[in-house]
């Protein structure tokens, strides 16, 4: 396997582990405040949890959205079969 196929891999292992920690910093965030403030109703573990999957969710969105543009850029184009060459 080429040195660029592997660095490519490796990057998009490292960003999904970025969107992996992204999602779940907030709720860890949310639950050391939660225990700081002595409070018994989880209100900012709850608030993490949203904000983690809003964000993680947004970033896998442009991930995919970046992905699709770097497959139709690098995509050769065909002829239909029967059409002119």
């Amino acid at each position: 396997m080429p040195n660029n196929a592997r660095d490519s891999r490796l990057a998009l292992v490292a960003e999904l582990s970025q969107v992996g920690l992204e999602m779940a910093a907030p709720i860890g965030l949310g639950a050391l405040i939660d225990y700081w403030g002595g409070w018994k109703f989880p209100v900012a573990t709850i608030v993490g949890a949203v904000v983690g999957l809003v964000g993680g969710l947004f970033h896998l969105v442009i991930l995919a959205n970046r992905g699709a543009t770097i497959e139709d850029e690098e995509s050769p184009k065909t002829n239909a079969p029967g059409g002119p060459p």
